[in-house]
């Protein structure tokens, strides 16, 4: 690797704030924030969603998709397709 070109990776603590997480993961996010975790000081990065968090992860999940889109396009527009021809 060519000196003095690429970011600095360390290790960086993210915080998860809708599950109040942690997490200590290599990065080069920049930051001026620090943290004390695990009895040493970190860069500190705050996100809304992570695993812990997101509904995918969690089994949270609202099933959006119950009949499928064939039967969502009939409900909505199969009465006038479906009348018989005079």
């Amino acid at each position: 690797m060519k000196p003095g070109i690429h970011p600095e990776y360390r290790t960086v603590v993210f915080h998860d704030t809708s599950a109040d997480a942690y997490f200590k993961v290599g990065s080069t996010i920049k930051t001026d924030r620090t943290v004390e975790y695990e009895g040493a000081t970190f860069p500190y990065i705050t996100v809304e969603v992570s695993s812990s968090s997101h509904p995918y992860y969690t089994g949270k999940q609202r099933i959006v998709d119950k009949e499928g889109s064939t039967a969502r396009f009939n409900q909505r527009f199969g009465r006038f397709f479906n009348k018989e021809s005079a």
